[in-house]
């Protein structure tokens, strides 16, 4: 018997990963699929007339063997993959879109879905029902119900097409960047780096049976490098690596992935009536249309642009009168950025590092949920991991009633993608009566400990961590009837706000003093230490900003016109990038091909909403500020109006409902000092 086609039984139900052998999956999502499928047969074939239970609850709870397999297998995929895992997802990805396709464009489902949407208005439906309701019509709708059997078939093939691109899109990135080394065996280029950098590389060129250092492009390894190599050379040769990932026209090169990519989703689009992928996306977002978007990126570029211009030539004449460079080049940013940081505020990550060991961090944050929203956080080493890094959370309210279980998984490996995100192994949902309580994870690639030193986080990595870690609470506190409108299933414009406005309790005194302890003396931070992190929270905020700004209009050229014509991804890049632009090109360089948030993840025609979620964000903190950072009542109304309520209702409403208004874009432009406070 597959022990993925049967009930875990396991403590709280957790996967046990201990028992789950890659063989396992190809069978098991075969087996589940038909297991949904006759449960889908189920509600076609149901003699009583169409109603909300019989058909859109039933459909809404059917197929979850299969979610959990799902769950299961594409979360290994990014944080513990290998080849046979690989090689499973790209005969998997077609089966899922196939089964899909099934469900969508299933006449008979879609007639009884029909029917009952409607009726809706006569149904006495509560919120969540209609907003479930809503969100099952339009799943059948937006995925080419209303289409011909001829277009239909053009749809499933596009989806196929797509599914098995996307995964080849991630694995040639992945494979880049494990591809990469730097052997360095001259301790003289290795002048500017920190001594945790240097031991860390040491240690990773001793793992590889090899002498002297290597540095990688798994972030704790490059950004140290980018950022603190004083030979300029070696930073250009790493940084070019970085940048030209997918991008070599050899067999992980991702050019043709990308144009396919983007003319299939724009062909999609219009076979379903849509003008451009970015139409048929923003129908489900708060922006709506790609003219809101566009409006509102160019918008905060009139007012960043200025400010990043300012910010570049200072940082161009400060790197002439250091080191006589005349020109400043990417690999030169993040260098003499540091330089200038010191130098304005004297303040660098090396000086605060020892106060973030990554253990005070975890355990701060840890604090700071439970002051604001009653959590308590007890690690246990009864359920299963999937690596022996991961760490293992039960979650429970100040009753002691279980919230959730929660995984934590921290440091780069081979097998594991970069970057962090915040995922789910089961959703939260009330059935027969039952809150189901969810399993949520967040997966980072942090600083590594090593021999002499413990887990030393960057300032940058205190905050990604407490930034996954707001999605992580998103997901825990998810109190909903359906698995699909639970957790962080909202729109993708609203999905930022819980896990940035966590970040800016990073910055805050109160909060600090719980967790930002030295190491080895147990010193709390000293104040001047605070002050300066507050000081330089917009150091370069306008170059950042536009940097961000340049990310989401290229998304946009992408997916917010025709793509037909395009057949040079430079040159279309170097178009999109025109009005953002602040250092010279780089020939060997391309973002497209290793932009993974567009071209793998869920992010396409998506991107700006890291800068829309900023003004929530920041309207939503300047709230709390104004009541304190702890505050019961605030804290409480986002509980209850944000974090629990997942997607049932439009996110406007919900925000409108915790803060009394619509969120101002002031709070942000000041916050980011690109206007008066």
């Amino acid at each position: 018997m597959n022990i993925l086609n049967t009930p875990f039984n396991t403590p709280y139900n957790t996967a046990p990963f201990s028992q789950i052998k890659d063989e396992h999956f190809l069978p098991a999502f075969k087996k589940s699929i038909a297991k949904a499928k006759s449960e889908i047969d189920v509600i076609v074939n149901n003699p009583e007339q169409p109603t909300f239970q019989n058909t859109i609850e039933a459909l809404e709870f059917s197929g979850e063997e299969l979610g959990r397999i799902s769950s299961l297998f594409f979360n290994l995929n990014s944080a513990e993959t290998n080849d046979k895992i690989q090689s499973i997802a790209q005969k998997v990805s077609p089966l899922l879109s196939e089964f899909s396709n099934d469900i969508t464009l299933n006449e008979k489902l879609f007639k009884r879905v029909k029917t009952v949407y409607d009726l809706k208005d006569s149904l006495n439906l509560n919120t969540e029902q209609q907003t479930l309701l809503d969100k099952k019509y339009k799943s059948f709708s937006r995925n080419g119900a209303n289409l011909s059997e001829e277009k239909k078939k053009q749809l499933r093939t596009i989806d196929k097409k797509l599914s098995k691109l996307k995964l080849k899109f991630g694995e040639n990135v992945l494979a880049e960047t494990n591809n990469y080394e730097l052997h360095i065996t001259n301790e003289d280029d290795l002048s500017g780096l920190p001594e945790g950098a240097k031991e860390a590389a040491k240690q990773l060129a001793e793992s590889k049976g090899k002498d002297g250092w290597l540095i990688t492009l798994d972030y704790p390894s490059y950004i140290p490098f980018i950022t603190y190599a004083d030979n300029r050379e070696l930073r250009k040769q790493v940084a070019i690596a970085a940048g030209a990932k997918a991008f070599k026209g050899d067999k992980f090169d991702n050019q043709d992935n990308v144009l396919q990519i983007a003319k299939l989703r724009f062909k999609r689009a219009q076979l379903l009536g849509y003008k451009t992928h970015a139409h048929f996306v923003l129908e489900e977002r708060m922006a709506k249309t790609p003219e809101t978007v566009e409006t509102f990126l160019n918008e905060l570029l009139e007012k960043a642009k200025p400010a990043a211009e300012r910010e570049f030539n200072t940082l161009q004449n400060f790197a002439k009168e250091l080191d006589a460079i005349t020109h400043l080049e990417k690999w030169d940013s993040a260098y003499y950025s540091e330089k200038l940081k010191q130098k304005l505020f004297d303040l660098d990550d090396e000086q605060l590092k020892p106060y973030f060991k990554l253990e005070n961090v975890i355990n701060g944050v840890f604090i700071i949920a439970e002051r604001l929203f009653g959590l308590k956080f007890e690690e246990i080493n009864t359920i299963d991991k999937y690596h022996q890094e991961v760490l293992t959370y039960k979650v429970t309210d100040a009753k002691g009633e279980l919230i959730s279980i929660f995984y934590a998984d921290f440091f780069p490996r081979p097998g594991k993608r970069n970057g962090a995100w915040m995922t789910s192994y089961k959703s939260q949902a009330i059935k027969n009566g039952i809150n189901d309580r969810p399993h949520i994870s967040i997966v980072c690639n942090f600083t590594k400990p090593t021999k002499t030193k413990p887990s030393l986080l960057t300032f940058n990595e205190v905050t990604t961590l407490f930034h996954e870690f707001g999605h992580a609470l998103h997901g825990m506190l998810a109190n909903t009837t359906y698995p699909s409108l639970s957790g962080t299933s909202v729109f993708w414009d609203f999905v930022e706000l819980p896990s940035q406005v966590l970040e800016n309790w990073c910055y805050e005194k109160e909060a600090l003093e719980l967790f930002a302890t030295h190491y080895e003396s147990g010193e709390v931070i000293p104040m001047d230490l605070v002050n300066k992190i507050k000081e330089s929270a917009a150091f370069h905020e306008g170059m950042q900003t536009l940097r961000q700004l340049s990310f989401g209009l290229l998304d946009m050229s992408w997916h917010g016109q025709d793509p037909s014509k395009i057949n040079n991804v430079k040159a279309h890049e170097l178009n999109a990038f025109e009005n953002t632009k602040l250092f010279p090109d780089v020939a060997e360089n391309c973002m497209s091909t290793s932009f993974s948030h567009i071209f793998q993840g869920g992010y396409s025609s998506g991107y700006y909403s890291y800068k829309w979620a900023e003004v929530l964000d920041a309207d939503a903190f300047e709230y709390f500020k104004e009541e304190g950072i702890f505050n019961e009542v605030v804290s409480e109304k986002f509980k209850d109006n944000i974090l629990s309520q997942g997607g049932i209702e439009d996110p406007m409403i919900l925000y409108k409902r915790f803060r009394g208004k619509a969120p101002q874009p002031e709070a942000l432009l000041k916050r980011a000092g690109l206007i008066e406070k």
